[in-house]
């Protein structure tokens, strides 16, 4: 029990490195992707993650990059599970994550929206207005460009004040 719970430990610390395949600058752990990490009595270690959203492109290079690493380390048996339940938020991603990614020019996210129940989502028919500071000299005259960006889960703005555009991690 003691060696497996040691193997654990190591395990999840090699899997908090990984880089995230669309913003490298963040690890697995920083954007909170990586859910858990377990060692089963056969010895297999068990690395949970959840993505971003459904059907997001970069889940089978997360995977990879972890069993990957694991398997370096010398961990002869992986398994990399999904995990949906609950459903990723931005509201986990680390503050060592935010801090990364405003020190890399991307505008972290605000507080994911919250709602009173857990049913339908209110429809907005009106356009909300989102302040995002510009991650660069962090002035609020700021614009949004287009709503998608590299990634679905980015979006494109530009500000007014220093003129440079900026990507922005949306809440969700």
């Amino acid at each position: 029990m003691v060696t497996t719970l040691l193997d654990a430990r190591r395990a999840r610390r090699i899997a908090e490195q990984v880089p995230d395949p669309e913003l490298p600058m963040l690890t697995l752990a920083d954007l909170g992707v990586l859910r858990d990490v377990t060692t089963s009595p056969d010895g297999t270690v068990v690395a949970s993650l959840t993505p971003t959203y459904s059907g997001c492109p970069a889940m089978a290079e997360m995977r990879a990059g972890v069993a990957a690493r694991l398997r370096a380390a010398g961990y002869a048996r992986v398994e990399i599970r999904t995990v949906l339940d609950p459903p990723w938020t931005s509201d986990w991603i680390t503050a060592a994550g935010r801090r990364k990614l405003a020190e890399h020019g991307i505008a972290p996210p605000g507080p994911a929206p919250r709602h009173a129940s857990c049913g339908p989502m209110p429809l907005v028919l009106s356009p909300t207005r989102r302040v995002v500071p510009c991650p660069r000299c962090g002035s609020a005259d700021t614009e949004e460009t287009s709503r998608f960006s590299a990634t679905s889960c980015k979006a494109l703005w530009r500000c007014r004040a220093c003129r440079e555009p900026y990507e922005y991690v949306k809440e969700i």
